[in-house]
């Protein structure tokens, strides 16, 4: 008979319909979360774009079409940028509530992760496969860099595991109100990333003979039916939104978010352009500790055993996911965010059956060790051999950060390594230590030092000053939008290319202009504003006057 995994610490006065009865999944999210704000600036350019945006729509009160620094923006639905908004209605316009957001959508995943256990696999083995998933979901790699940035993709996971919340109450012969759920997901999923929900979903929905198994299943017609209507469903949400704004924001915006952003992305991706096998030896990392893991195995094997529905409806979810985005060409790691809940729910699942042994986490703590030591001994041999540096575009701030983050990972692995545990909660809680604890040390340790190369507020802040004296601004090249949220700049920034710079300058003697360069070379005798590295380049303030002295720079 198999072993009862040890129960996780029950939550402080949890009721009887908490989802998943542990305080460590929480307590976890709340250290990353808390040390994300205090210690990381918001990241250019998609965390200070995205602000921006719901900035503009903050200022404007236009919460139908979408527009960053006085443009169109229609590279993304409105659902997060309302999310954000509607706090700010309640709290003000700061930055710590615009970068909850994401984060809380990530936490209330671990949730309904927890409740979708208990839903595949009712009794005793749902409630244990409850309390492990989650930390599961926290702990693999991928779920931790992401759990406490402002992306869409956390978003669009909590839809997904709705979705197939209503695909499993339909399996069970709930179909009105189980389709019913599936549709509002597909269509909430739209608004918060656009019809890339359907490749979470709809192979589920479609495979589902393969996943729904035992008496009370549907007649497959009426199954089909149904998933026509929830998609039918979604669609009316998603176009409640997008026929408004697409007359609101005229027929170029209109274009834009019926065709070029939705299906015209999933034909021909117009980004991140990558080979079909890019995923595969990412893998390994993505889903550390748990690649790493023999149990992982034996579960994804279970998967094919008669009468386990539940563990098939993760392995298809997953599957059917990594094989259509690596036939798309566009791809980022990030894309792959919303199928990990089916691989925590797997892997949680097997270890119900068969527990591991306490050696089992020695080869996943052993590799975070080596590259702890890696990192402890990799300002040494860049001091020998300077070189190599400039090949590996290695910071300057590296060798500050590289040893104490170095020395941390292999302590960390070590007594991971060292540790122990009896049963499977144990064991799981002790491998999500080894990705928590990575990246509470990158933010903690790390985040202070790099902080200048990506902390764009001491100059938006500059930016405020001269836009409040009713001096124009210019930025040279392709802005981002990096300034508008970061500076609550009330006007658009100026972006001219470098050909038209003299000109500007000419034409605004008042005025101050921005640029980004590579290897940036002062005119002499001019002194800017403001100077700043920035990501491996030079972030340079300069008036139009000092400009024009120098030539026009």
């Amino acid at each position: 008979m198999p072993t009862s995994p040890a129960r996780l610490r029950p939550f402080p006065f949890a009721p009887s319909w908490f989802p998943f009865a542990s305080s460590w999944p929480i307590l976890a999210w709340a250290l990353l979360v808390a040390s994300a704000l205090i210690w990381r600036p918001l990241l250019p350019i998609d965390e200070t774009r995205y602000l921006s945006v719901a900035w503009d729509m903050w200022r404007h009160g236009d919460w139908l079409a979408l527009h960053v620094n006085g443009q169109p923006y229609s590279d993304k639905p409105p659902l997060l940028f309302w999310l954000i908004d509607a706090g700010w209605l309640l709290v003000g316009a700061h930055g710590w509530w615009a970068r909850l957001v994401a984060p809380l959508a990530g936490l209330a995943t671990l949730f309904l992760t927890a409740h979708l256990g208990r839903r595949l696999w009712p009794g005793e083995a749902g409630a244990q496969v409850a309390r492990l998933a989650p930390v599961i979901l926290l702990g693999t790699l991928l779920w931790t860099l992401f759990t406490t940035l402002t992306m869409f993709d956390t978003l669009v996971a909590f839809f997904a595991v709705l979705g197939l919340e209503g695909l499993v109450l339909a399996g069970r012969g709930r179909g009105l109100r189980g389709f019913a759920l599936l549709g509002v997901a597909i269509g909430l999923g739209v608004l918060s990333k656009g019809p890339v929900i359907l490749v979470y979903l709809l192979p589920a929905a479609l495979l589902a003979p393969l996943w729904r198994e035992g008496d009370g299943r549907p007649a497959w017609r009426g199954w089909y039916l149904g998933t026509l209507g929830a998609v039918l469903l979604g669609a009316a949400i998603a176009l409640a939104w997008a026929l408004p704004a697409a007359q609101a924001g005229g027929p170029a915006y209109a274009d834009q978010i019926l065709w070029h952003q939705t299906s015209g992305r999933m034909v021909q991706s117009f980004a991140h352009r990558r080979p079909f096998w890019w995923y595969l030896p990412l893998l390994p990392a993505l889903l550390f500790p748990w690649a790493l893991w023999p149990s992982l195995w034996r579960g994804v094997g279970r998967a094919f055993r008669a009468g386990d529905g539940g563990l098939r409806l993760c392995l298809i979810c997953f599957c059917t996911g990594l094989i259509v985005f690596s036939a798309v060409s566009g791809k980022q790691v990030h894309y792959l965010l919303p199928l990990l809940p089916a691989v925590a729910l797997l892997l949680a699942r097997s270890l119900t059956e068969r527990p591991p042994s306490g050696r089992e986490q020695a080869l996943a703590s052993l590799v975070l060790a080596f590259l702890g030591l890696f990192l402890v001994a990799a300002p040494y041999v860049l001091a020998l051999r300077p070189d190599l540096a400039g090949h590996a575009a290695v910071p300057p701030w590296f060798a500050l950060v590289a040893v104490p983050i170095g020395i941390g990972l292999a302590l960390l692995g070590f007594v991971v390594w060292r540790y122990r545990p009896s049963g499977s909660a144990g064991a799981v809680r002790a491998l999500a230590l080894l990705s928590i604890g990575a990246l509470l040390l990158v933010q903690i340790v790390g985040m202070p030092k790099a902080a200048a190369d990506y902390d764009v507020v001491p100059a938006a802040r500059i930016l405020h000053r001269i836009e409040s004296q009713g001096r124009p601004i210019a930025f040279v090249g392709a802005y981002h939008a990096e300034f508008q949220f970061t500076g609550r700049l009330a006007r658009p920034i100026a972006v001219i290319p470098p050909s038209a710079l003299k000109s500007w300058v000419r034409q605004h003697p008042n005025g101050v202009v921005v640029l980004i360069k590579l290897d940036y070379g002062l005119p002499p005798g001019q002194v800017p504003l403001y100077i700043s590295p920035d990501r491996g380049r030079t972030l340079v303030i300069w008036t139009a006057a000092a400009l024009a002295g120098a030539g026009g720079a």
